[in-house]
């Protein structure tokens, strides 16, 4: 591979998930002046170009999950040769459950300049539409797609208390939405969103039970981003008295001060300060 031009870099687009409003003015001034545009879906470009009334003047190029490994060495050269690769894909942010991964390590890997146009995101965008607690999230992308190994992961999610994240194919957000049900419970609270930012966008916020029984009686269709809430935490089970004047015994001869063992003991319980102060002094 040749030397790097100062020129040449990898630019990151984040492209509006429905409504082409939402494209910045710099996806705008980056899609009109990048050398080469390598679109998820070159069609879709096409038509999202037109309706920005935008005039892609570099080459485009596809750069998708089925040519991904064949075209990231192509696109590294022609980075190395000075140019600027700007990477959209169908909508929200490229490497987010999108293609572009790969090529943002094959670039930084040479050396290659890599930057973002920040734009949308399906994951916060449904966060913030949830109504769900949003300052800890966890993004779990696409469950599998097989009954028995999507059940085994969400067992594993079950305990996770901050706020969850899926993205579902409709076919497959029934029995997506039956074993989270089964598995996090009928009651824990949800919001389904599909087709965020367009004519047809809905948002249901109802207890998973309720959201697997809309989706078996319907045909869920357009893209559906899941947001679940976490687990509630549970207090660790309360220690008789003398469980927890050892307990406080044990970290004053740690070397903590009496009134910050107490502090320690009563949180680590969720107990108030004072009962456990009137149980050590009893």
């Amino acid at each position: 591979m040749g030397e790097m031009s100062e020129a040449g870099r990898l630019i990151l687009l984040g492209a509006p998930l429905g409504n082409p409003a939402d494209a910045s003015a710099r996806f705008r001034e980056v899609l009109a002046s990048a050398d080469v545009v390598a679109a998820e879906d070159t069609r879709r470009l096409t038509r999202l170009a037109r309706d920005l009334d935008i005039t892609v003047g570099g080459r485009i190029v596809s750069y998708f999950e089925g040519n991904e490994e064949r075209r990231t060495p192509e696109l590294v050269e022609v980075i190395l040769g000075g140019y600027a690769v700007a990477l959209v894909t169908d909508g929200g942010m490229p490497s987010v459950s999108d293609p572009g991964y790969r090529l943002v390590r094959a670039a930084l890997d040479v050396g290659a300049p890599v930057t973002v146009a920040p734009g949308p995101s399906a994951v916060t965008t449904a966060l913030a539409v949830s109504g769900l607690p949003c300052d800890r999230f966890c993004f779990e992308g696409f469950l599998p797609r097989s009954g028995s190994a999507r059940r085994s992961r969400l067992r594993a999610l079950a305990a996770e208390e901050r706020t969850l994240v899926f993205f579902e194919a409709p076919h497959r957000i029934g029995a997506a939405l039956a074993d989270l049900a089964e598995t996090f419970g009928a009651d824990r609270p949800a919001a389904l969103c599909r087709e965020l930012t367009k004519t047809y966008e809905e948002v249901l916020r109802r207890p998973l039970g309720e959201l697997a029984r809309w989706a078996a009686e319907g045909d869920p269709r357009g893209e559906i981003t899941l947001v679940v809430a976490g687990s509630p935490a549970t207090a660790p089970e309360r220690p008789d008295d003398d469980a927890l004047r050892a307990a406080v015994a044990e970290r004053e001869a740690a070397g903590r001060s009496r009134r910050d063992a107490i502090t320690d003991v009563a949180t680590e319980y969720a107990l108030r300060r004072r009962e456990v102060y009137t149980i050590v002094h009893s």
